[in-house]
């Protein structure tokens, strides 16, 4: 079972190298902008990079954990509603109106009901590139190009045109609903083109690499 490898005799927490955690909270007050409070501490040494993730995301929409888990993942369809508690005794009511089709720029009307009353607001459709253009296509008969395998956002890119890579090395990170999907060199070869950045939006079959022959 073990196929050669060294049987663990003792807790596995004691292999684990020693952590000092007044270094450890100092290090994340300073990355997070504010003290770090002691959950958040365990949680960084226990998932690292995670805390982080989500200081960004706070900072870019605010606290979206008050949204119910199917809205927050898949939207409002036009005529739907949902409740938002943003404090105890003070409940949104939010109604999707419609959606308007993009403009030249990529932005959409977005027309809802808040608490019975109708807003607008002007929203950057994120599937559409600047000047509301469309990523290219991955030819799929073309083995040069390598195409996003599902819709989500780019997590990573870690490599750059002109590096030389070899088969199985990791390309780009995306990810979709909390999973990573990686993008991997299908053989040994050189990067022509990376067509994405760090937090771009990508849908299913967009170019996302192209390699040379």
């Amino acid at each position: 079972m073990l196929k050669g490898r060294e049987a663990i005799t003792v807790r596995p927490g004691e292999l684990l190298p020693p952590i000092d955690f007044e270094a450890k909270q100092r290090e994340l007050s300073a990355k997070l902008g504010r003290p770090a409070a002691q959950r958040e501490v365990l949680s960084e040494v226990l998932f690292p990079g995670l805390l982080e993730q989500l200081a960004r995301h706070q900072e870019e929409y605010g606290n979206t954990a008050v949204v119910d888990t199917p809205t927050f993942f898949y939207g409002l369809r036009p005529g739907e509603e949902t409740r938002v508690e943003i404090e105890k005794g003070k409940t949104l009511i939010i109604k999707l109106v419609d959606v308007r089709d993009p403009k030249p720029n990529g932005m959409r009307e977005v027309l809802f009901e808040l608490n019975g009353s109708q807003r607008e607001v002007e929203v950057p459709d994120q599937r559409l590139v600047d000047a509301g253009a469309r990523r290219p296509k991955a030819d799929k008969g073309d083995p040069c190009h390598l195409g996003a395998s599902m819709p989500g956002k780019v997590l990573k890119v870690l490599v750059a045109p002109g590096d030389q890579v070899a088969k199985g090395v990791q390309l780009v990170v995306t990810e979709a609903m909390k999973m990573e999907n990686v993008l991997t060199a299908p053989r040994d070869c050189r990067i022509k083109d990376v067509l994405v950045k760090e937090g771009d939006r990508v849908e299913a079959g967009d170019l996302v690499v192209v390699l040379e022959e």
